[in-house]
């Protein structure tokens, strides 16, 4: 049964009068900050105090309680989170510091990214020195399996119009599978899932981390190159290639279980190969299903990625292979690059 969901004047209605209350301000007006690709939703403040973000969590849509959860780990964990000011869990509202206006994606550039960077690994090795708990979820074989079933359904099948043959979905198949094993096969630390500049704030003394809810145990080259592999920017190959090395070096010194350099970077471009398909999956089926268009103009994006790291490894030549002979001809054909 669908559930009964709140109509949006209510909703909008009800937001403005906790943020008053919570605020303490009668007078207090809310502009839209920012949405995610979730349900959630953030707005800013401003009246007589300073500003604020409401975190607005339809709670029959995204409950709030696994990102308060998950923020208490991190902060307790040394990592720099945003600051809870005010809570009402069972409406879905949150009251939370102002981090500011520009995230990270917004000021990096090619002068500041290696300090930026470096600030950026120092708040990654904290949360990956934590300790996951118990019941934590597990970036496993399921996980993996439904990654690489949106490649299939959603990009190639729903967004290029693609019917592979047989010979062709058993060559994917093959390079799923050892992407898949390499994953398992990593050690497996705290992993962000979405670890990239976007989800990043610069401030005072430290970045602070943003939309970590959705942390696993996983493989522990996986947030390093979704850090440096963007999924809105990109840099040189030979620079992503610095950074991975700055990062094992760092990692080394922390005590983390990071293999020898050469098979880290191999571990962090199959991931990174991993990645890149499970994001084409999701940008397409947030325009098909989800009326969220915007992402698709990335694609691209994504496509370069690939070109720039399947020719180092024969085993992913098939992936190759299918990139040039199917989908790069779909995609012209739909007036994409």
């Amino acid at each position: 049964m669908t559930p009964n969901l709140q109509p949006q004047d209510d909703r909008d209605s009800d937001r403005l009068a906790w943020a008053r209350h919570a605020l303490g301000d009668g007078s207090a007006v809310l502009h839209r900050a920012s949405v995610d690709a979730g349900h959630r939703s953030y707005w800013r403040s401003s009246g007589h105090g300073p500003d604020r973000i409401v975190m607005d969590s339809p709670p029959l849509l995204e409950d709030v309680r696994p990102w308060l959860h998950m923020r208490d780990l991190l902060e307790n964990g040394g990592v720099r989170v945003p600051q809870v000011l005010a809570r009402d869990v069972e409406a879905g509202f949150l009251l939370l510091e102002d981090l500011g206006g520009p995230t990270l994606a917004q000021v990096l550039d090619e002068t500041n990214a290696d300090a930026y960077f470096d600030s950026a690994m120092t708040q990654l090795l904290q949360l990956q020195s934590i300790t996951p708990p118990a019941d934590m979820g597990k970036f496993g074989e399921a996980l993996l399996q439904r990654d690489a079933g949106l490649f299939e359904e959603w990009f190639l099948q729903r967004h290029l119009g693609l019917a592979l043959d047989c010979g062709e979905v058993e060559q994917l198949q093959l390079v799923q599978r050892r992407l898949m094993d390499n994953a398992l096969a990593q050690a497996q630390v705290l992993t962000h899932r979405d670890f990239m500049p976007r989800n990043l704030m610069p401030t005072q003394p430290d970045l602070a981390v943003l939309d970590f809810q959705d942390c696993v145990r996983g493989p522990i080259a996986y947030d390093p190159i979704s850090l440096f592999k963007d999924a809105f920017l990109s840099w040189p190959l030979e620079r992503v290639d610095g950074w991975l090395a700055r990062y094992h070096q760092r990692s080394v010194a922390a005590g983390l279980p990071v293999p020898a350099l050469d098979v880290f970077r191999r571990d962090a471009d199959w991931l990174g190969v991993q990645r890149h398909l499970k994001i084409l999956g999701i940008f397409s089926r947030l325009h098909y299903r989800d009326g969220k268009s915007k992402y698709l103009v990335d694609v691209p994006r994504f496509i370069t990625y690939l070109d720039e790291v399947l020719p180092r490894y024969v085993d992913l030549q098939p992936l190759a292979d299918l990139l040039e002979s199917k989908i790069k001809p779909a995609l012209r054909s739909r007036g994409a690059t």
